[in-house]
């Protein structure tokens, strides 16, 4: 158990440019929560449509978590843990509204394909940043930064 934290909580060595990864994830989970909070249609009503229970506590839960791990995507703190509660999001969201379109009359794979490609641009970006961390322009390098330091 103690080194899947420490996985998750390790300091990042990747690249620079990682940061360009940071930056498209972030924003557009960071926007996504928000659009959760401030258009019903995004929210409580879509969250209605797919039938979950409870969708305006469901749409608002959903939502603080987009807002709050886009915001520690951006910075590159925590980037792995923050990473993999998104990845949980936005699985959750290819099986509840994805995987559906297979099975409906005049839509199948090809449409499916077309309207996931957003979705599975976010689920291999998610992948890419639990893999490699966030980067050396990240809050997570700083603080690997710091601790060697104080060592020396």
């Amino acid at each position: 158990m103690n080194s899947i934290i420490q996985f998750f909580f390790r300091p990042a060595r990747g690249p620079a440019s990682i940061l360009l990864i940071r930056l498209a994830v972030g924003l557009i989970f960071l926007t996504q929560g928000i659009l959760k909070y401030s258009d019903p249609n995004m929210g409580v009503v879509r969250f209605t449509r797919i039938g979950f229970p409870d969708p305006y506590f469901m749409a608002h839960f959903v939502g603080t978590f987009e807002i709050v791990c886009g915001l520690l995507v951006l910075l590159g703190l925590w980037t792995r843990a923050a990473a993999v509660t998104l990845l949980v999001v936005i699985t959750t969201a290819i099986a509840t509204t994805k995987i559906p379109e297979l099975f409906r009359a005049n839509q199948g794979f090809w449409y499916m394909a077309s309207d996931a490609r957003a979705d599975f641009a976010m689920f291999c970006s998610l992948l890419f940043l639990i893999w490699m961390g966030g980067g050396a322009w990240s809050v997570d390098a700083k603080q690997r930064d710091q601790g060697r330091e104080t060592h020396e």
